[in-house]
């Protein structure tokens, strides 16, 4: 079971778990540059045609995850954010698959949650980043080996589905923030889902972007 506390951020465990998910994304800042000037210097000074074929796809990926590298920042604070003002939850087996819902392309992972305010309503929450969702969706989808299904049958869940979260198995250990996005739940009003007035400010001190409910529908 997830920790009792006001918010997920005065759990020790949690401020842990941020903690490292900050550091992965300083190392990556300083060794994912490092390595493509590395693979770059290398193929300079080998000086064959040939060889840029060798070298093509890890100085590609490489140069690929140095662009990437401000998204992993900027989730981290994203979800500290969200961390403080938001306690744990625990969801045994949400309802979760890869695609084949409508508003959701094939090859996305996607969880379904009960809006707080209404809860016989499933609303639906995408992992429409990619930035560490591999782990995520090699586990979410029905394909999934029994033993990957497991690790995810328990999901600790800090936010509102109808706006954002972090999820995280328990530990609470991989950390992923996921934002909410109306297209995902056709049919169900554009207003977040009915959130009422102390949901909406909540979610905009967790650092998430709500339109009024004046300016909905024009």
């Amino acid at each position: 079971m997830p920790p009792t506390h006001s918010t997920a951020w005065d759990d020790q465990a949690t401020r842990r778990a941020w903690t490292r998910l900050l550091i992965c994304a300083a190392l990556g800042q300083v060794l994912w540059p490092a390595a493509w000037v590395a693979l770059l210097a290398l193929y300079v000074i080998t000086s064959i045609t040939w060889t840029l074929w060798l070298f093509f796809v890890p100085m590609a990926y490489t140069f690929y995850r140095t662009f990437l590298q401000w998204a992993y920042w900027r989730g981290a604070f994203r979800a500290r954010l969200l961390l403080r003002q938001y306690p744990w939850q625990m969801y045994e087996a949400p309802e979760s698959g890869i695609g084949n819902i409508p508003g959701v392309r094939n090859g996305y992972a996607w969880l379904k949650f009960p809006n707080p305010e209404l809860p016989d309503q499933q609303v639906t929450m995408v992992m429409h980043s990619h930035v560490r969702s591999i782990w995520w969706g090699g586990r979410l989808g029905k394909r999934a080996k029994p033993e990957r299904k497991a690790q995810v049958r328990e999901i600790w869940f800090a936010g509102d589905p109808r706006f954002a979260a972090v999820l995280a198995v328990p530990g609470p250990r991989r950390l992923y923030v996921i934002h909410q996005r109306p297209s995902y739940n056709p049919g169900v009003p554009a207003d977040a889902h009915g959130a009422g007035p102390q949901a909406r400010e909540l979610a905009r001190r967790a650092g998430v972007r709500v339109p009024d409910v004046s300016s909905i529908g024009g």
